[in-house]
């Protein structure tokens, strides 16, 4: 057995290894069996995006919890940001959210959040890998009158609707403010209209017909084609384009223009330094932001650090350094003010607020930050071996370095979830920066593509 959780969970195509209901029903016990404690059942929450594996993976979680004396309580369909604020609302043992994000509906996951709502650590996860290694879990099963019990939470949505709403200041409003949302068929298709209608927004939604098989399917934060247009079209103040599980936003400002996560994240940072409330002046990012970022936050006289990628990284720099606000160019954002994790749609009210606050159109609020161009290349690959141990690479990503000087920058990495290499240029102009990028992509692909 390799290793299982990567940087979001466990995660890989549904019905397969590692993601089959056999993986599920093991992963449910050996979590119960850590969290046993005397006289204490575990109580674990369950929920889950769209995607039509989700029934097979849920019922292996809830048996293999009961098998070994905990009691699910299962939430259905809700964001991952949802299933973690539940978690902790309830003081609940854990929280498992069956999603595989923004990846196609034929892949899903399993990512664990502990009883305060924060994900796993790399330490906890060893724990659960370490018991699904030693193949001895049928062993610990208790006796019959020990078998746990699955219960269902009807009202989950409404409670995390209240929670969010808290979030908007009382004061503000957004009656009549046109919105175009567009819920990726994903977990986000009821709760995020529902959540702003109740603030007074009128509400147009698209893509929020899931069906098992559409999630993320040219639509939601990685298509914003269909959303940009409708803005266009209605004359809309901001598009919200959330991910399969709604742990990420990407807007459309009123012209029908992308706005990426560093630019809402300068913006609310921006929001937060003006009101006196940004912790310690500090704005959290990734090594994969865009440089304009960096400058932004310069101008803006703000502390800007940059972690690994992946929105764990992101939050224990957040932690270490005592911030409050952090996230990923993807739209993974953190207000740990209010979260634990991130969340599409408290990401969009905290967006919705600064643009009541200023007073000002969302175009002329992201105009504080210049995007620098920016080319992402993903190449599929056989398998990952080190960066530095491939001599032909290594001498590519060094003479585009050197070409680029100090207008650009390269950052080359696998991803954690899928098997693809990432090559991320920046430079000073649109055709300098593709020649560059696909300079060592193709290098990448001739070489372990």
């Amino acid at each position: 057995m390799g290793k299982l959780f990567g940087t979001d969970g466990i995660r890989g195509e549904a019905n397969q290894y590692p993601m089959d209901a056999v993986l599920a029903f093991s992963v449910g016990q050996a979590v119960t069996h850590i969290l046993k404690r005397d006289n204490h059942c575990p109580r674990i929450i369950i929920g889950k995006d769209t995607r039509i594996s989700g029934y097979m993976i849920e019922s292996s979680l809830e048996a293999g919890i009961t098998s070994m004396g905990g009691d699910p309580y299962l939430v259905g369909v809700l964001p991952t940001g949802g299933i973690a604020f539940i978690t902790e609302s309830m003081r609940a043992d854990a929280g498992i959210v069956i999603s595989a994000s923004h990846n196609p509906y034929q892949d899903n996951g399993i990512k664990i959040f502990s009883g305060n709502g924060y994900k796993l650590s790399d330490a906890e996860e060893e724990t659960i890998e370490a018991f699904l290694r030693q193949g001895n879990l049928p062993e610990l099963v208790p006796p019959p009158d020990k078998i746990g019990r699955a219960y269902r939470i009807e009202d989950a949505r409404g409670r995390y609707i209240v929670f969010l709403k808290h979030t908007f200041p009382r004061r503000l409003s957004i009656e009549g403010m046109k919105i175009v949302m567009d819920a990726a068929n994903g977990a986000a298709y009821k709760v995020a209209p529902e959540l702003f209608r109740e603030l007074g927004a009128q509400v147009d939604v698209i893509h929020n017909t899931p069906n098992g098989l559409n999630i993320n399917d040219q639509c939601g934060s990685q298509f914003t084609r269909d959303l940009r247009n409708r803005v266009r079209e209605t004359g809309a103040a901001i598009g919200l384009a959330f991910d399969g599980d709604a742990d990420r936003l990407i807007a459309v400002d009123e012209k029908g223009r992308e706005i990426s996560g560093d630019q809402i994240m300068i913006i609310c940072a921006k929001m937060l330094k003006d009101q006196g409330r940004l912790k310690n002046n500090l704005l959290v990012s990734t090594v994969m932001s865009n440089l304009g970022l960096r400058v932004a936050c310069r101008t803006l006289g703000i502390d800007h650090h940059a972690s690994r990628v992946g929105d764990r990284y992101v939050l224990e720099d957040m932690k270490r350094l005592d911030g409050i606000i952090g996230g990923e160019q993807s739209g993974h954002m953190i207000f740990l003010d209010h979260h634990t994790t991130g969340d599409g749609l408290l990401t969009a009210i905290q967006l919705i607020a600064a643009m009541v606050i200023e007073g000002k159109p969302l175009s002329e609020l992201a105009a504080i930050m210049d995007i620098f161009p920016q080319r992402l290349i993903n190449i599929e690959v056989g398998s990952k071996p080190e960066i530095e141990s491939l001599p032909r690479v290594v001498d590519a990503i060094r003479q585009v370095e050197s070409d680029l000087g100090d207008e650009g920058r390269v950052l080359v990495r696998y991803s954690g979830t899928q098997n693809l290499c990432r090559v991320m240029v920046e430079g000073p102009c649109e055709n300098i920066t593709e020649t560059c990028c696909k300079q060592i992509a193709d290098i990448i692909r001739e070489e372990i593509g």
